[in-house]
């Protein structure tokens, strides 16, 4: 995921700002990591680039 995508994403459960933690990126690219949100800290996995926004119990239920 590109880092400009955190001006127009927000926490999917309560709208709030969501923060940006980077585990693995390539050049411009965030490949691995979290976006938390500010409000409720429920933290959302970013895994081959892509951002994982569903709710926490919908995760394991969605196929890959």
């Amino acid at each position: 995921m590109k880092e400009d995508l955190m001006d127009i994403i927000c926490c999917p459960l309560d709208k709030h700002d969501l923060e940006l933690a980077v585990d693995e990126r390539d050049g411009e690219e965030i490949l691995s990591g979290q976006l938390v949100c500010t409000e409720c800290g429920e933290a959302f996995p970013i895994e081959d680039g892509i951002p994982n926004l569903l709710p926490p119990d919908m995760r394991d239920e969605a196929p890959a």
